[in-house]
């Protein structure tokens, strides 16, 4: 019985060590591959950057190889890089409140290319037709009125719907946060950026030298504005009391309409 034993090949039972141990490591290698992932609306992310969805990585799920810093530009670049079609669409539905489903279309992806374009054009759209809306109002009471472009207006634009677009999603993420509710803070960035949308084409039809006209569409840009904010942020905060911090965001939102009504088509 020794001799047969002894002449087993020795390669056999060498051969079997590495594979149980391979089998042990394995569980350890899919926890840490799994622990390396992280989805778009994390941010800052806390094991590094993204990879859009659609690309090889696949899903929502991106693997975190993108992140080089809070200071680096290329960090950035996954929230950005989104199709037309997608940003299109959640202009329209910003446009239309009461569809309800701009968050399922952020959920999984949230972007940052519509928010920065929106304000920044919203920026030079309130510079240059809030002063040819004042002058056209200034002319048609006092037909010799000099055209003056005001460039305050331009740094009035800029202060106030960069800051705006910046800050206040930021400090509703917070007072979410401390009252115990689910947020994302670049999920809020994309909806209070996508929320500035309407203002872009009402901004062109306050032109029109007509009050009445301009506090109509004023009101009505306002109020879609403030319900768009209202119902999607109200979808953070389902099964808590928090209908005051609604209704807080949306006068936010309305008061917001009324400081470029009366600044810049005043």
């Amino acid at each position: 019985m020794d001799e047969g034993y002894n002449s087993l090949p020795s390669t056999h039972l060498l051969g079997s060590v590495p594979a149980v141990v391979a089998d042990d490591k394995r569980p350890a290698v899919d926890e840490a591959r799994t622990g390396s992932h992280s989805n778009l609306h994390v941010f800052p992310p806390a094991n590094g950057g993204y990879q859009a969805p659609g690309t090889p990585y696949g899903g929502n799920e991106q693997a975190t190889t993108n992140w080089k810093g809070v200071l680096s530009i290329s960090s950035y670049s996954p929230y950005f890089n989104v199709d037309t079609d997608n940003v299109v669409d959640r202009i329209l539905s910003s446009m239309n409140p009461l569809q309800g489903d701009f968050r399922r279309k952020i959920d999984s992806y949230p972007d940052l290319y519509g928010p920065v374009w929106i304000s920044t054009t919203l920026v030079f759209m309130l510079a240059a037709l809030g002063n040819c809306g004042t002058y056209l109002m200034n002319r048609k009471s006092v037909p010799d009125t000099a055209w003056v472009f005001d460039v305050n207006y331009v740094n009035w634009a800029a202060s106030v719907v960069y800051g705006y677009a910046l800050l206040v999603p930021v400090a509703f993420y917070f007072l979410l946060q401390y009252f115990g509710c689910s947020a994302s803070l670049t999920r809020f960035w994309c909806l209070w950026g996508y929320s500035l949308f309407i203002f872009i084409p009402s901004s062109l039809l306050l032109v029109f030298p007509d009050e009445f006209l301009r506090w109509l569409i004023i009101l009505v840009a306002g109020a879609a504005s403030s319900v768009f904010i209202g119902i999607n942020l109200k979808s953070y905060t389902e099964g808590s009391d928090m209908m005051v911090m609604c209704v807080s965001a949306m006068v936010l939102q309305f008061v917001l309409a009324l400081f470029i009504k009366f600044f810049f088509y005043a």
